[in-house]
Formats: C-alpha cells, sequence, structure tokens
C-alpha cells in the first residue's frame, strides 16, 4: 500500500520547517522541536477533569523520587477502570504536555480514567530509570486504587514507540513480581529490540519521520552500555519466555521502522498462549496516532483502540 495522501502532506509541511535532524540535536533541542510540532499539528479536545498529582516517594520503593503523572476523567464517576499511559519519544523526548491529546481522547472514548506518567527521561537519567518508573507507578496506583477512584481490578497499560517498549516491560516485571489487575496492554508500534537491521529498518530507514538514525540517537541516549541492550527492561522481546502476560492489543505501521519488531513480538505472545489483536495501518508513519484532528487514520486508531479497553473493561456498549 503506499503512503497515505494526508500523511504525504503531514511530511511536506513538517520538513518546511527546516528542523534539524534528530542526531544532530542535543536532547533539550530535540524536546522543543517535538513539544512545538505536536502544538502545530494536533487537536486537543475536551475532557470533564484534568490534574495533575505525585506518587510520593515514600509510597515508592527506597531511593526512588516522586513520579508526577496528569489524571484524566471523562465523567464525574467515583470509580473507572483506568489507563496507565507511557508517552512515546525514545525515552528521552515527550513529556505530559506533548501527548495531552491522545490521553483525553482516550479516556473520552474508552470511558476510563487515564493516568499519563512522567517517567525519568534519558540522557540525564540512564536505563533502565525509566522502566523502574513506569513500574513503580503502576504497582502505586494499583495498591492505591481505592483512594483514588480505580477499579483495582480493571487496569490496563499503554503508551507508544518508546511508551509501548515500557508497556511492554511493565507487563513483564508485573508477571514476575506477581502483580496482578492488569487486564490489556495496549503496544502502539512498539521498541521492542535493541536491533536496527530488520527489514523494516532498511525499507523505511529514512524519510518517514522516525529515521534508523534517530532510533540509533535514541539508544545510545536511554542505554548505560550496549550489554544494557540485550536485557528484558530494554529489549522485551528476548525474554525468555512470554507466558502468563495479559492480553494485548497491538499496532504496528507500514512505514516504520519498528514495524518488524512490533511484529514479532505479537506473534511470540501468541505463541505463547496470550491472546492478541494485531491491528496495522498500511499507509502510517510511525507516530501517527498523536496527529489528532490532522490525519483521519488517528482518529481511527483512537476509537479502535478504545474499543479494545472497552472489551477489556467488560463496558462494551
Amino acid at each position: 500500500m503506499s503512503l497515505d495522501p494526508q500523511v504525504e502532506e503531514l511530511l511536506a509541511e513538517l520538513a518546511e520547517l527546516g528542523l534539524p535532524a534528530l542526531e544532530d540535536c542535543t536532547p533539550g533541542q530535540a524536546r522543543t522541536n517535538l513539544a512545538a510540532r505536536i502544538a502545530d499539528f494536533s487537536v486537543t479536545g475536551e475532557i470533564a477533569l484534568c490534574r495533575d498529582g505525585l506518587a510520593p516517594s515514600e509510597e515508592l520503593p527506597e531511593g526512588m523520587p516522586a513520579i508526577a503523572y496528569r489524571e484524566y476523567r471523562p465523567d464525574d464517576s467515583p470509580v473507572l477502570p483506568a489507563l496507565v499511559y507511557f508517552h512515546g519519544g525514545g525515552w528521552v523526548i515527550g513529556d505530559l504536555d506533548t501527548h495531552e491529546g491522545i490521553c483525553r481522547a482516550l479516556a473520552n472514548e474508552a470511558g476510563c480514567a487515564v493516568f499519563s506518567v512522567d517517567y525519568r527521561l534519558a540522557p540525564e537519567h540512564k536505563y533502565p530509570a525509566a522502566a523502574d518508573d513506569c513500574y513503580a507507578f503502576t504497582r502505586w496506583l494499583s495498591e492505591n486504587a481505592a483512594e483514588k477512584g480505580v477499579d483495582a481490578q480493571r487496569i490496563a497499560i499503554g503508551g507508544d514507540s518508546a511508551g509501548g517498549n515500557l508497556a511492554a516491560v511493565v507487563a513483564l516485571m508485573a508477571r514476575d513480581s506477581g502483580l496482578g489487575g492488569i487486564c490489556l496492554q495496549v503496544l502502539i508500534y512498539p521498541v521492542t529490540d535493541y536491533c536496527l537491521d530488520t527489514p523494516s529498518y532498511i525499507e523505511n530507514a529514512e524519510g518517514y519521520a522516525l529515521t534508523r538514525e534517530g532510533m540509533r540517537w535514541f539508544w545510545g541516549h536511554y542505554l548505560a552500555s550496549e550489554e544494557d541492550g540485550a536485557e528484558l527492561k530494554a529489549s522485551p522481546l528476548r525474554a525468555e519466555t512470554l507466558a502468563g502476560l495479559p492480553p494485548a492489543y497491538v499496532i504496528t505501521v507500514g512505514y516504520d521502522p519498528l514495524r518488524d519488531e512490533g511484529d514479532a513480538y505479537a506473534a511470540r505472545l501468541i505463541e505463547a498462549g496470550v491472546a492478541v489483536e494485531l491491528d496495522r495501518y498500511e499507509g502510517m508513519i510511525h507516530g501517527f496516532c498523536v496527529y489528532l484532528g490532522r490525519l483521519e487514520q488517528a482518529g481511527v486508531s483512537v476509537a479502535r483502540m478504545s474499543a479494545a479497553l472497552r472489551r477489556s473493561f467488560a463496558t462494551e456498549d
């Protein structure tokens, strides 16, 4: 399938901005550039309640700092199922603001609370800080569910790109630690392996927003050493077994360097007996889901993710 015409137009407009390639930026410059792109090319909808919060350090594992989050609720229901969301950005860029639109949309359409996690970023905080933060927050929310107006048995985890990596890692950590209550993992074009030579990396090395060299830049800032890339918290695809994980809803994209590793992770989940729904968007590029109001397929993807969440929460209309 050819590139979607709306994506072609978006890529042309992004090119006109004249922003430097990711690998030519400092982390600070890259963060500023991403924030500007999202602000200019995505729509943020209304939500009944949006508030910032803090998981205090004294309620987290010893030595961990407090973890900031943003909570979205579609209505005033005293108890709701919840999605814990980990934003994308290669573990280096992105924040609560860059993913405001998709979090609001998912809360509204899935009828759940969404908790967007402000995990620590690299290179200031190297691997595995992000993974440890995301798992610690998920456990904290589960243990404080009643206080936070959340049904502890209906908690989903999800994220896009590096956030999809973190969601997959959190699911593994939860399984191995005995943390229950996770009913779905939503993996949106996830990073699953420290590998830069799959066919999709070669086919989509450049020209489609996320590039092969851009991913090399992200990994270089995130990992403290090459050896870290082989560990489960960095490369969930390399886990010895994926058995016993919660069901998964996986999105992969045709014009994406990460396409093959997302497909491979879905295949391994299925082989391990995990229920998987794999949704492929052939004409899209990596990151398309955040361009709400600009790309028609972004809205379609949110609707389909929300339907999967409602099914997992057993609240399908």
